[in-house]
């Protein structure tokens, strides 16, 4: 576990349901997921061609890049389809208030 603070990054009732939401946090785009079984979130950057995740096709589960429509399980970040192949970077999620918070 870590030190590091945790920090607000959105209101739960802003989320876009069942989907992706982007959030700027600092210099950093972070990607906000609404899953079945909870709420995740990673960097935004695909380790493979650098494109937003973000834009890309979410499902479950799965977010699929949209430039060359690699995959990642957004519960620990592992690529799920080629050309990805270096997991993505997850991070600390909890509800607080309301509030998504994460730590970064």
């Amino acid at each position: 576990m870590s030190d590091k603070p945790w920090r607000n990054v959105i209101a739960v009732d802003e989320l876009e349901k069942d989907w992706v939401t982007r959030v700027e946090v600092g210099r950093r785009t972070i990607a906000v997921y609404d899953t079945p079984t909870g709420i995740h979130a990673s960097l935004a950057l695909c380790t493979h061609g650098g494109a937003d995740l973000c834009d890309g096709y979410f499902d479950d589960h799965v977010i699929e890049c949209p430039l060359h429509q690699g995959a990642f399980d957004v519960r620990d970040g592992q690529p799920i389809a080629a050309p990805a192949t270096r997991a993505m970077r997850v991070l600390e999620v909890r509800v607080r208030d309301g509030k998504v918070q994460i730590r970064i």
